[in-house]
């Protein structure tokens, strides 16, 4: 049962013997008030009172007037300042002190419901026994039945917690007591007011009664009706405003202003109240007639509560402000349990400051609208950007693609869910990562002691054993490489600019799975539905888990930060209704890498955008910046997340319907395929940012930390396989037999490596070692030389069948018979049975000489 519609009821005509019991009720009661001596004594003639004033002294004495529900208020920051986000309220009420409440208002409040209420005790004996002869003649009229002010807040106060019960059965049941026509009732109703009378002031009352009032159309209070209905304040209203206002309460449905068709009947009780003022002497004669002859038209100026989320100012800030009232409602400054956290919001009063920019997230949504837009119909396109302050963990940004819709059945360009935060404030239950995801076996690769320029397996090849919280792990896990033709031997720094996948299993393999996911979640990472735990199974390190935006942004700003980890914060202060601070969500910062590993994942991160999968990422201002770019097998999730040393931002675009879609096959119009845009999409968003928290150089890595605790392989070139293998060992890793390969040198010697010589590996990594079968030597450099001498170096080495070409170069004297061309060419690795041709110099006119050949 909603409060404007019970509230809005009015009692039926009673018949004549119902009248006439109203009448000898009233008559009871009223005789019972003089008796007990709580009125001025006032004789009511046939009046028996002993059976009633049991009754009576058995009824609670006291109400309280207690605090009521008030808008709450949600700040966000524009320019470094406070600005309002929302009104989020149970009730449309705005609580008003006495002084801040115009008299016109006050006057109309007694002179039109309750004349003598600076004279009363609560209960007024003359409307009382008025109300009794009034219903004899045609039932309770609007009177309420003799009600005075104090009895008509004991009757809100009654319908006010009501409303606060638990369950929608308990509130009807509750509500219906409050409103009956009935004597026990009234009888409680007098009583409650006698003891409020003789706990408040009478100024306390009336501030109480004009703060509570319901005034139709979702409006409580006279300073939410005074700016829903005249778009001003309480404090400035004229007579024919506060006459209009106070003729709302009697009925709010069929008199408020929120629609012409109820002008009429609002003048009607209007012009009551104000001949009433007027005779009261609160209006002079010009005032009164202004204001009789005023049209409701011609003051009524309508402006719709702004409530909740969906309302919220600022482009694209309702995500946003819909995750920040659900950590409000979890925070300790509200109360202790959930049942007295939930009833303090409803009450309602706190002003609450968030941490959002409100001019950095409408800048993104304009860049998410341009390059992600929602009108996109070709599949369920979804997109965010989350920026996160790196040293307090304060959340800056929160914007996404779709516009904010709580209904049932949102438009397709809408939707209820917040992609950025996890499954209990929004939703989602968070998208795979694809390789942004990487970092985190980056980080603990470099917490094990390994460096970036080690040399790791780039070229895509099945492993078979891996290490799993300690224990062998024998999955077969080989993952492909992104690009075609990547394969073959990366440093860790050129593998993750690049982002090659089997570079990263590698790596992986010679780290515990269990250690790179604890890694994870040292920086804050977990599953979007907090239920299910991480993955650790091989292919979770190319970013299988779900995650949520906000998560993955949070997590880089670590090392932003310098290895330290801070928890997303959304509120900066709560302030109570009595305007006391309570302060906002503890900064909750902790060391959880040391500074040596976020400045060396850093350092290799800038890599990246230098020459790998984000250039085009880099801001014109020149400020220092890493990302990771993250693409999942089927291209259906696309990230890019990175920041500056101040700033975090993680970019997301994805299907969200569960359809493998290739991004990249989709264009968006704006400038190339979805998933090629992001990169300067990312540029575009942290441009102003870092304009607004400039940023400094990250740390320099030191020269150990590059190298790792990795060896260099040794030069095993014309090494026998036994000094190789000794070598190889002595050094600290394993010894592969590559096989013979066809080569110069002496048949069994070594050729080659792989890694090559002077390659970095980390101890236990394998070198393959290729030896040589004889068969090919290097063409040697014989130009110029007279043709027996080329002839003869040639044999010796190795080449047997040398021939002279019948054609000759043009020469002088001192080139005759001399090699001026040899094919092949001289430093060339060939066959020792491949034949040698040799061009000589002529004379003048290309002609041989003598003994040429």
């Amino acid at each position: 049962m909603s409060a404007q519609k019970t509230s809005a009821s009015r009692t039926k005509p009673v018949s004549a013997v119902g009248a006439f019991i109203g009448f000898t009720g009233f008559s009871v009661l009223a005789g019972l008030l003089v008796t007990i001596g709580v009125t001025p004594a006032i004789a009511v003639a046939g009046v028996t009172t002993t059976s009633t004033i049991g009754v009576f002294e058995s009824l609670p004495e006291y109400i309280e007037i207690g605090e009521l529900p008030q808008r709450n208020e949600i700040y966000a920051y524009a320019n470094g300042k406070p600005v309002h986000l929302a009104s989020v309220y149970d009730q449309n009420r705005e609580e008003l002190k006495f002084d801040e409440i115009s008299d016109q208002l006050k006057n109309a409040a007694v002179d039109g419901e309750d004349k003598r209420f600076y004279d009363h005790g609560g209960v007024d004996m003359t409307s009382l026994v008025r109300a009794g002869v009034g219903s004899v003649a045609g039932g309770l009229g609007e009177s309420g039945g003799g009600s005075t002010l104090t009895m008509q807040l004991v009757r809100n106060i009654k319908m006010q917690e009501a409303l606060e019960l638990p369950t929608q059965k308990e509130r009807e049941k509750a509500y219906n007591a409050a409103v009956e026509q009935s004597i026990s009732r009234k009888l409680e109703e007098m009583k409650l007011a006698i003891g409020l009378a003789k706990k408040y002031s009478h100024e306390q009352i009336l501030t109480a009664y004009l703060n509570i009032a319901y005034f139709g159309d979702q409006t409580y209070g006279v300073q939410a009706a005074a700016q829903h209905y005249f778009n001003k304040n309480a404090t400035d209203l004229t007579p024919q405003e506060a006459a209009s206002i106070l003729a709302i309460v009697q009925s709010p449905n069929q008199r408020n202003l929120s629609t012409p068709k109820n002008y009429e009947a609002n003048v009607g009780r209007r012009n009551v109240i104000l001949k009433s003022m007027f005779a009261q002497k609160h209006l002079t004669q010009e005032q009164f007639d202004a204001a009789i002859a005023s049209k409701p038209a011609d003051y009524v100026h309508l402006t719709e509560p702004t409530q909740g989320c969906q309302a919220a100012a600022g482009n694209g800030a309702q995500f946003f402000c819909d995750y920040a009232v659900k950590v409000v409602k979890q925070m300790s400054q509200l109360g202790g349990s959930e049942k007295d956290r939930a009833t303090a919001w409803r009450n309602g009063g706190y002003t609450i400051q968030t941490t959002l920019d409100i001019n950095l997230n409408g800048q993104q949504k304009d860049l998410l609208n341009k390059y992600d837009p929602n009108t996109e119909s070709r599949f369920k396109l979804g997109a965010a950007f989350d920026s996160v302050e790196a040293s307090s963990g304060r959340i800056l940004t929160m914007a996404q693609n779709k516009d904010y819709d709580q209904s049932i059945q949102s438009p397709p360009t809408a939707t209820s869910i917040n992609y950025s935060v996890d499954k209990e404030y929004g939703g989602s239950i968070g998208f795979q990562t694809g390789s942004t995801y990487k970092v985190f076996t980056l980080l603990d690769w470099l917490k094990d002691g390994h460096g970036l320029n080690e040399t790791v397996n780039g070229t895509p090849h099945n492993i078979n054993t891996w290490t799993h919280c300690g224990a062998p792990d024998y999955t077969t896990y080989g993952p492909k490489n992104d690009s075609a033709g990547e394969a073959g031997n990366y440093t860790v720094a050129r593998a993750t600019a690049l982002s090659v996948n089997a570079a990263f299993a590698s790596m992986a393999s010679k780290l515990d799975l269990c250690d790179i996911k604890q890694t994870a979640e040292d920086l804050g990472v977990h599953s979007a539905d907090e239920k299910t735990e991480l993955n650790s199974y091989p292919s979770s390190i190319l970013g299988t888990n779900n995650i949520a935006p906000l998560t993955m942004a949070s997590a880089y700003a670590t090392i932003s930060n310098g290895g330290t980890y801070c928890k997303p914060i959304a509120i900066d202060n709560i302030t109570n209704a009595q305007g006391k601070s309570l302060g906002g969500q503890p900064k909750e910062c902790k060391q959880v890498l040391d500074p040596s590993v976020a400045a060396t994942a850093a350092f290799a991160l800038k890599g990246t955008i230098k020459y790998g999968t984000a250039v085009g990422a880099q801001t014109p201002d020149g400020t220092e910046l890493f990302a990771k770019t993250g693409t999942t097998d089927d291209a259906d999730q696309i990230w890019l997340v990175g920041g500056s040393t101040k700033v975090a931002t993680a970019y997301w675009q994805g299907n969200t319907d569960g359809a493998k879609i290739n991004l990249r096959h989709f264009y968006s119009g704006a400038g190339g395929s979805y998933a090629s845009a992001r990169a300067g999409v990312w540029e575009q968003a942290m441009a102003p940012i870092n304009q607004l928290h400039p940023a400094g150089p990250f740390p320099a890595p030191s020269q150990t930390a590059i190298r790792g605790n990795s060896n260099p392989v040794p030069n095993l070139a014309g090494k026998t396989a036994e000094e190789a293998r000794s070598l190889v060992a002595s050094s600290g890793f394993t010894y592969v037999d590559g096989g013979v390969q066809a080569g110069g040198g002496t048949a069994g010697t070594v050729s080659s490596t792989s890694p090559a010589a002077g390659s970095l590996l980390s101890r236990g990594s394998s070198v393959t070692v290729f030896t040589t079968d004889g068969s090919q030597a290097t063409v040697p450099n014989v130009g110029n030389r007279p043709v027996n001498e080329a002839r003869s170096t040639l044999n010796s080495a190795g080449f047997g069948n040398v021939a002279v070409s019948d054609q000759f170069e043009r020469g002088n004297s001192k080139q005759l018979c001399r090699v001026a061309a040899i094919d092949p060419a001289a430093g060339a690795n060939a066959a020792k049975s491949t034949p040698i041709t040799l061009k000589l110099f002529g004379d003048k006119d290309g002609k041989p000489g003598k003994n040429c050949k």
